[in-house]
């Protein structure tokens, strides 16, 4: 960088900081300028480009300590003079600007003692700015990207999502990809398989497989605890009884229905639900009185004497008034 430059340009001014800006003040306005005016994210726009050479030439010189420090005093003894090298500046034909002050610069031609690029490259330290990559010039070299991901769906029992499984899905070449389905995984669900997307430089890419999940005649999902329905009779229902209901893993367990349970009353059962790495569900049973189709003579006469025991009864009473509007 020519020294007359120096003069010429108020680098606090560029980066839009006061001239007491600390290390810190520096940093974040350089950040904020260069992400906005990186050639890269303005292809073609001569202005954008103009302002991120001038922002990394300021910021070349005020993050160094000596430079800024030189910066300031040629800035103060220059006042904003013009200089020409070996041009008349005193009785004995004067050294110009560039000899006076030409010891002080160590880089010269665009860049400085820090190492790095002034015309338009990013500083190491800001390489995140842009993906992982910096570079000289007008743009910079990214860091090598991964191959895009791949997705792909399947469908699979009931039972392989609660148990777990493992699928093949056949490419287009006749390879087949063995996808793990976890126990547990509910309708939706995505189970990635890495490595099986696209090719990059970086490595390929993942594949994403969206589960569905078939229905099962018994069982019904809620989260992680399972529903189901069991009938009882009349008289399991009003007298209280204990029955056997079975579960997932095959077996059964008993259940202690009250006495009066209702139609619709659920019972939980703990720990009977799915089961999988971060938690185990409940197994619900809703109750379901059964009413029987026909009645032989004996049972007809128990349900009638029954009637008449229970005459005074009204199940029905205060109805009119839950319907009133």
């Amino acid at each position: 960088m020519a020294s007359q430059d120096w003069v010429d340009k108020d680098f606090y001014k560029i980066l839009g900081v006061a001239k007491d800006a600390s290390d810190a003040d520096i940093k974040k306005a350089y950040r904020k300028l260069a992400r906005k005016h990186h050639p890269d994210t303005n292809a073609g726009d001569t202005a954008s480009e103009k302002k991120f050479k001038d922002i990394s030439e300021a910021y070349s010189v005020l993050s160094d300590a000596d430079e800024r420090q030189q910066y300031d005093a040629i800035r103060a003894m220059g006042g904003g003079a013009r200089f020409a090298p070996g041009g008349a500046g005193g009785a004995g034909g004067g050294a110009g600007f560039e000899d006076l002050f030409g010891g002080l610069f160590t880089g010269g031609s665009g860049r400085h003692s820090g190492g790095y690029s002034t015309s338009g490259g990013i500083p190491p330290e800001f390489a995140d700015l842009f993906g992982g990559g910096f570079g000289g010039g007008q743009s910079f070299q990214r860091a090598p990207q991964k191959g895009a991901d791949r997705t792909a769906s399947t469908s699979i029992s009931f039972a392989g999502s609660i148990r777990g499984t493992t699928i093949g899905l056949r490419e287009p070449d006749g390879e087949v990809i063995d996808v793990r389905i976890p126990a547990g995984i509910k309708d939706g669900q995505k189970v990635r398989v890495r490595g099986k997307g696209q090719y990059g430089p970086a490595g390929n890419g993942d594949l994403m497989v969206t589960v569905g999940v078939k229905p099962h005649d018994f069982y019904t999902r809620d989260g992680d605890n399972l529903r189901i329905h069991v009938p009882v009779t009349f008289a399991e229902a009003a007298l209280g009884a204990d029955i056997e209901v079975p579960t997932i893993d095959g077996e059964k367990v008993k259940v202690r229905v009250p006495a009066g349970t209702p139609t619709g009353r659920t019972l939980r059962v703990k720990g009977r639900g799915v089961k999988h790495a971060k938690a185990t569900g409940d197994l619900l049973v809703t109750i379901d009185v059964a009413v029987p189709k026909k009645l032989s003579k004996d049972a007809e006469d128990a349900v009638k004497a029954f009637a008449a025991a229970t005459a005074g009864e009204d199940v029905r009473d205060g109805l009119a008034a839950k319907a009133r509007l």
